[in-house]
């Protein structure tokens, strides 16, 4: 079972995320919390397998919950996926940069709710591709962006541009006609090569770069 916590400031959200969540059966949801403190102090002490947390609360937003969960500087950290009402958020940007490990919407729905909370159990990261576009490239940072380290192969281009898209990586193998390893090897490339954290670094380093799909 994958451990969540719910941390939103609105007691309807929270019931109606755990509701969802309930009817998933690879899921539990071990916690609630209220605002942005007592979601650092849940989420610490309950150590859920991800961290479902509202950008906007009360006392810490979802930035700060972040950098203290997930944050460079954290021994020991706890995936979080932030969800919000807001498609166009800059705080968003700012949570992704921090660590987060994907971005939702509040009507995602429970598929791809559920998904999102699995890749970031698992280590991976999802941004809903409805909003992949819009978010990274409305917010992409205004700075040089460094070269990697080493060029990126051709299919690791196509890789690249397909998870900048919003794509999972069932749905990057399918478009490429290769296997879940397969892709899981490029994607650990593409990493190696930006010197990125995750998937959703990669992302920002594609919009940078001029090389998202749109």
């Amino acid at each position: 079972m994958i451990r969540v916590l719910i941390a939103d400031d609105q007691e309807s959200v929270r019931t109606g995320l755990r509701l969802l969540l309930e009817t998933l059966p690879d899921i539990s949801v071990v916690g609630e919390a209220v605002d942005g403190t007592s979601a650092v102090h849940a989420a610490r002490r309950l150590r859920p397998d991800v961290a479902l947390v509202d950008i906007r609360m009360p006392g810490l937003d979802g930035i700060q919950v972040t950098e203290r969960l997930a944050g460079p500087g954290v021994d020991d950290p706890i995936a979080v996926v932030i969800i919000t009402t807001f498609d166009l958020d800059e705080y968003v940007h700012g949570a992704l940069r921090a660590g987060a490990k994907g971005f939702l919407l509040k009507d995602a729905g429970g598929a791809l709710i559920g998904e999102a909370i699995r890749a970031a159990a698992a280590g991976d990261s999802l941004v809903s591709p409805r909003v992949t576009t819009r978010l990274l490239s409305a917010f992409a940072a205004r700075r040089p962006t460094t070269a990697p380290a080493e060029p990126l192969t051709s299919r690791e281009e196509e890789v690249l541009a397909l998870l900048s898209a919003g794509l999972t990586n069932a749905e990057i193998g399918e478009r490429l006609f290769v296997s879940m390893g397969t892709v899981k090897a490029h994607i650990g490339a593409i990493l190696l090569k930006l010197g990125v954290r995750n998937r959703v670094e990669a992302a920002m380093w594609a919009y940078d770069t001029g090389r998202a799909r749109e």
